[in-house]
C-alpha cells in the first residue's frame, strides 16, 4: 500500500497556474504509475493525466492536454501536476493516484479509475473567471 497526501491546491483567477504536488511514502514508489483525476460538484470523476513507473508515456485527457504537465520524481517519491491557462472548468478536488505497474501502459489502462489501489485525500482547486 502507498500513502498519498496531495497539496497546492487553492483559488486562482482564469489564465492563471496552479503546481499540484503529491508525496508518497510506503511501498517503493518507483515501481508505481500514478494518475491525477478530478472530480466537481455533482459530476463524477473524471482522468486528468497519468505517468509510468519510469516518467515515460504519460497520457492527459482531452480537456487538458497541452495545459496540464504531469511529471515524477522518483527520488523524492513525488507526483507533480503542472496546471496552466486555467479555465473556470477545472474547478474540482483533485487526487492522486497509484497503481501497480502493467507491461500493456496504454491511454485506456492509464485513465482507468479501477486500476489504481491507493488514493490520497484529494486538494481544492477553485479557478475563478
Amino acid at each position: 500500500q502507498v500513502q498519498l497526501v496531495e497539496s497546492g491546491g487553492g483559488l486562482v483567477q482564469a489564465g492563471g497556474s496552479l503546481r499540484l504536488s503529491c508525496a508518497a511514502s510506503g511501498r517503493t514508489f518507483s515501481s508505481y504509475a500514478m494518475g491525477w483525476f478530478r472530480q466537481a460538484p455533482g459530476k463524477e470523476r473524471e482522468f486528468v493525466a497519468a505517468i509510468r513507473w519510469s516518467g515515460g508515456n504519460t497520457y492527459y485527457a482531452d480537456s487538458v492536454k497541452g495545459r496540464f504537465t504531469i511529471s515524477r520524481d522518483n527520488a523524492k517519491n513525488t507526483v507533480y501536476l503542472q496546471m496552466n491557462s486555467l479555465k473556470p472548468e477545472d474547478t474540482a478536488v483533485y487526487y492522486c493516484a497509484a497503481r501497480t505497474t502493467v507491461y500493456y501502459w496504454v491511454y485506456d489502462v492509464a485513465r482507468a479509475a479501477t486500476g489504481y489501489a491507493d488514493w490520497g485525500q484529494g486538494t481544492q482547486v477553485t479557478v475563478s473567471s
